[in-house]
């Protein structure tokens, strides 16, 4: 009889369940629900669909191990009684922007602002922007004192549905993993500490007032962190120490030294595992960990999917007419520029920004163009994104396009003009819950190393380089103005 093992995949729109087979990764069956949307949500909503997908999925009466994956940063408040303080803000909430600006300024050195820069890198190994936990807590103490000084405990998404997955009562029994620690902004990954100090910063109480705070015990990357919730009939579910999306993703995708991969789902996002930590005081790159005891930089930016979203929508058309309309234009779309700042951005760090064509013109006014431009605005700040993996020494052997906007005939076939290398797109996936199911087939099995299942399907897409493309773009960016 065939041992089963659950990943699950709790993402800002929806929660997703796989059920695998231990030893092969054979999927056996899969449920999913929605999220609310917006960037401030009650986690009891999180749970609810929690509980839906996995009554979809079949239960997990036979299941022997589960692992939760989950959108990073955003801020779990709990009171002493464990108790939600007050809804969850996301990671892509931007209201703490100016708590960002003034966290790097307090650690500046008279005169010299980008030394606060470097303090941070050097202190968490990622430079505050709104989306970290630690600049929401900053947030959190400045507009709502009364709430701030109820925190008795800070978890991530990810964290607090295991806890409630386990069923424990206490604070103490909270528990996450290197990945996510790693993007609260006051966890240092390359010595595996919390950062009280930084802590005490952010809510501006003092260091000995910081470390009364639970914060969630940081496991190993196949530790044990618990069991499931007898009163629910998951009294023998193992529970392994889940992980950052980004981070199950890579590891779904069994992504090792050399591996890039490009996400383009509600954020776009450049991964890539490390052997080494990375600092980089610019901001453009995150020194995150990831779920295997390696590292996994970052560059994220808050507009992805979205950006052909919103193009298909004033176009008029679905995505399929999106793309063959991009298709149907040349590279470069006539001189027409999209800066997709839809939604403010993360990287470059513009959270007020809004988006610009730039270089309209007659010719240039017409659906294939405009179509053309988003595609290419979307990848060209991609392409940012790995051109600051590469300057950092960061080793790009193969390059993965996954997320729901890989399904795009068009950006497959524009990614690797832009990106100036070929590019593989698995087949279509739920990368975080394999990953996250990964994972509990590792704690499971207690091996030093996670179990090699065989990966799927990959198509090869390869295009002639459009240097052009990203140098337009990149003039462009360097002249528009956050507003």
């Amino acid at each position: 009889m065939s041992t089963l093992v659950a990943g699950i995949d709790s993402s800002t729109q929806s929660c997703k369940v796989v059920i695998r087979d231990a030893e092969t990764g054979q999927l056996l069956r899969q449920g999913s629900a929605k999220h609310p949307e917006g960037t401030e949500v009650a986690p009891g909503h999180w749970w609810d669909a929690l509980l839906e997908a996995i009554e979809q999925a079949g239960g997990l009466a036979d299941v022997s191990a589960a692992s939760i994956g989950g959108q990073q940063h955003g801020m779990v408040v709990l009171d002493a009684d464990g108790e939600v303080i007050r809804d969850a803000l996301l990671w892509n909430d931007t209201r703490s922007a100016d708590a960002a600006v003034a966290l790097i300024a307090e650690h500046a050195d008279a005169g010299d602002p980008a030394s606060g820069n470097a303090a941070w890198v050097r202190m968490s190994g990622t430079l505050p922007v709104a989306s970290l936990t630690v600049t929401k807590l900053r947030w959190l103490a400045d507009a709502e004192p009364e709430n701030a000084g109820r925190v008795a405990a800070v978890a991530l998404p990810h964290d607090w549905l295991t806890w409630k997955l386990s069923g424990a009562a206490r604070l103490e029994d909270l528990a996450t993993d290197r990945s996510d620690a790693s993007g609260t902004g006051y966890f240092d990954p390359n010595s595996n500490t919390y950062r009280y100090d930084l802590l005490a910063q952010a809510l501006r109480i003092s260091e000995e007032e910081a470390q009364k705070i639970v914060l969630p015990k940081v496991a190993g990357p196949g530790e044990q962190v618990g069991t499931g919730d007898a009163s629910r009939r998951w009294g023998g579910l193992v529970l392994g120490p889940g992980a950052g999306d980004n981070a199950a993703a890579a590891l779904g995708l069994g992504m090792s030294t050399g591996d890039v991969a490009i996400s383009i789902g509600t954020s776009g996002v450049v991964s890539a595992v490390s052997p080494k930590g990375i600092q980089d005081p610019s901001g453009m790159v995150t020194g995150f960990a990831d779920a295997t005891g390696e590292f996994l930089p970052l560059a994220v930016t808050l507009n992805g999917s979205r950006v052909l979203d919103g193009a298909a929508r004033m176009l008029g058309v679905d995505h399929e007419g999106l793309a063959q309309l991009a298709l149907a234009a040349e590279p470069g779309a006539d001189g027409l520029t999209l800066i997709p700042y839809l939604e403010g951005e993360r990287t470059p760090n513009l959270p007020h920004a809004t988006g610009s064509f730039v270089g309209l013109s007659l010719a240039s006014m017409n659906p294939q163009d405009v179509a053309r431009a988003a595609v290419e605005g979307l990848l060209c700040g991609l392409a940012d994104g790995l051109e600051a993996m590469t300057s950092l020494g960061v080793p790009v052997e193969s390059i993965s396009l996954i997320g729901g906007a890989a399904r795009s005939a068009a950006v497959q076939q524009i990614a690797p003009a832009v990106l100036g290398r070929e590019v593989q797109v698995p087949e279509p996936g739920e990368y975080v819950a394999d990953g996250a199911a990964r994972q509990a087939a590792w704690v499971l099995s207690g091996e030093a190393q996670p179990p090699q299942w065989r990966t799927g399907s990959v198509q090869t897409f390869t295009a002639e380089p459009t240097p052009a493309v990203h140098e337009a773009y990149a003039a462009r960016r360097g002249l528009h103005a956050e507003r």
